[in-house]
């Protein structure tokens, strides 16, 4: 059998591991909220019988472009204009009937919504379905100008990018950007700036190695497959795949199509398998997930780590990623996506190897049109090669995000984000006493 080797743009190239053997510096910044013009509900979505969380549920404000989803504990915090208290919030999850509340009705905190999960009848579970997979991709992908946002819209989003070292949150970064969104049938690239930003670092976990994710929110912007197939799918790398369907399901009750996709035995090139959800009736990409092929341990490690200590062999364990796509008033958009990296450090002379994760995910919490089609000076906009800077104070500050939404904190990073603070204190407080001497 012949085997094939391709130059195609390496997936997501901006995302990389940066490990270095000094520890940085930190600094400190504050931001007081801009105004208290909203309510702030938090709560859970719940599956109505098993009362499991549903984790990346989405939550919106009807006729508002205001939205916000769970976390991986199926918890959420929604922050409504007081404007809109009076109109309902609709709640969708995949595979799960859609649900709708009163806004007016909800407590201000432990709200528990129980979704009921879709029980798909036999007739349509055998509904005729399109008999070329790879056909109705190309076809979902070709009618992106149709079927999404075909106009420069500005998004407000929320981006959080998490470190472990095994279980052990030890860095954890926030920031709301703004998402200058070009037409989905553009080819330019779509433009970020830096709105809000924290973090903190705890470098004492870290083995003295300091990792870094280049990158920052373009990890998960580039995500968005159907605004950027080159990272995955192009005419010609389609035909590396093989497609093939799984049983349907629904989500906002419509008929989702699910689609297997898995790169072919012949291909050599680490490339991508996972599921795609193509809504049945308008061809539409409404989910995606997947993860990249790495099991050539050498070509992983090139695709991902910048730089590493000398004495350490460093490769990926999983790549992993996810994107959601919403919709409004018959058009679609980027809503949601996430990039989970882990792997291995093996030092030498070193009896075990070293676990870290690295994860980041970006949720557009609201969007407007860009009637004026401005975008941001070239100095105030985002670079791909981007790393946040350390920002530790803005933890302490209850009012940093003010009215802006967020994805709510889990309880392993609000426990990491206290020992985090007392980890620098007790640093601060050293260094200050060393000082002194």
């Amino acid at each position: 059998m012949s085997t094939y080797n391709f130059n195609i743009k390496k997936p997501l190239s901006v995302y990389y591991v940066l490990i270095l053997l000094c520890c940085l510096g930190l600094g400190t910044q504050s931001m007081a909220a801009q105004n208290t013009n909203f309510t702030e509900y938090t709560g859970e979505v719940l599956d109505a019988d098993s009362k499991k969380a549903l984790v990346f549920a989405t939550l919106t404000v009807d006729n508002t472009n205001v939205t916000t989803i769970t976390n991986s504990e199926g918890q959420f915090s929604l922050k409504v204009p007081n404007e809109f208290k009076g109109n309902s919030l609709t709640i969708a999850f995949l595979g799960y009937k859609t649900k709708q509340l009163n806004i007016a009705d909800l407590q201000p905190e432990k709200n528990k919504i129980f979704m009921e999960e879709f029980v798909m009848a036999l007739s349509e579970a055998q509904i005729d379905a399109p008999n070329d997979a790879e056909a109705l991709v190309k076809e979902t992908l070709d009618k992106k100008g149709s079927n999404y946002l075909d106009e420069n819209t500005v998004m407000t989003a929320f981006y959080r990018e998490t470190i472990k070292k095994r279980r052990t949150n030890v860095s954890l970064s926030e920031a709301v950007v703004n998402v200058y969104k070009t037409p989905y049938s553009s080819n330019r690239t779509d433009a970020l700036e830096l709105y809000k930003a924290r973090k903190s670092t705890d470098y004492s976990k870290l083995d003295t190695v300091a990792l870094k994710l280049q990158g920052g929110p373009f990890n998960t912007l580039f995500v968005d497959m159907v605004k950027y197939p080159k990272y995955i799918f192009t005419p010609e790398t389609l035909n590396y795949y093989d497609f093939s369907f799984d049983t349907s399901t629904r989500v906002n009750d419509q008929l989702i199509y699910v689609i297997d996709f898995k790169q072919k035995p012949e291909i050599i090139d680490p490339l991508y398998e996972g599921k795609l959800y193509i809504d049945a009736e308008n061809k539409i990409l409404t989910s995606a997930i997947y993860s990249l092929n790495i099991t050539d341990k050498r070509l992983a490690s090139q695709m991902f780590v910048r730089k590493k200590p000398k004495n350490a062999e460093v490769w990926p364990t999983e790549v992993s990623y996810r994107v959601d796509y919403r919709e409004k008033n018959g058009k679609w958009y980027y809503g949601y996506s996430n990039v989970l990296l882990e792997f291995k450090v093996n030092w030498d002379k070193r009896l075990f190897n070293s676990v870290y994760s690295m994860s980041c995910e970006m949720a557009v919490t609201d969007w407007e049109q860009n009637l004026t089609n401005a975008i941001p000076r070239s100095k105030d906009r985002m670079k791909s090669s981007i790393i946040l800077s350390d920002e530790a104070l803005g933890f302490a500050d209850p009012d940093f995000w003010g009215e802006y939404n967020i994805i709510e904190p889990e309880k392993s990073i609000e426990s990491a984000i206290r020992k985090i603070q007392r980890q620098l204190r007790r640093g601060k407080i050293d260094n200050g006493a060393a000082a002194a001497r």
